[in-house]
């Protein structure tokens, strides 16, 4: 018995250490989602997240041919310009589900968070 015990330890070990790297400081879980700027917009324009978590968006925009050349998010108060080919790591925690917008400076082109 003790040797399935000793084939399984470094199996749980690995679980343990992979469940804290996904953590973010002060313990909670980070959603990270990346979104690309193209000539369609925002990609994917619809995310899903969970409420009362950091949430990261790391946009990067990869076209001269658009208006969004930064990334605003109202309810969160944030503004962020969009250099090309650049990640743009843009950070918000929504506090209770429900939607919130994206979108560019002209608010032209958006895309939603969802956070259940």
């Amino acid at each position: 018995m003790n040797h399935k015990l000793l084939a399984v330890a470094p199996l749980i070990a690995l679980a343990v250490v992979a469940a804290g790297c996904a953590r973010a400081p002060g313990g909670a879980s980070a959603n990270r989602v990346a979104i690309a700027v193209t000539d369609k917009g925002f990609v994917p324009d619809r995310v899903t997240v969970k409420a009362g978590t950091p949430v990261t968006l790391v946009v990067t925009r990869k076209t001269e041919k658009t208006c969004a050349t930064e990334i605003v998010l109202e309810d969160f108060g944030l503004r962020h310009e969009l250099p090309l080919n650049q990640a743009v790591e843009v950070t918000f925690t929504p506090a209770a589900t429900g939607e919130h917008t994206y979108a560019c400076g002209m608010d032209m082109i958006k895309g939603t968070v969802v956070a259940k």
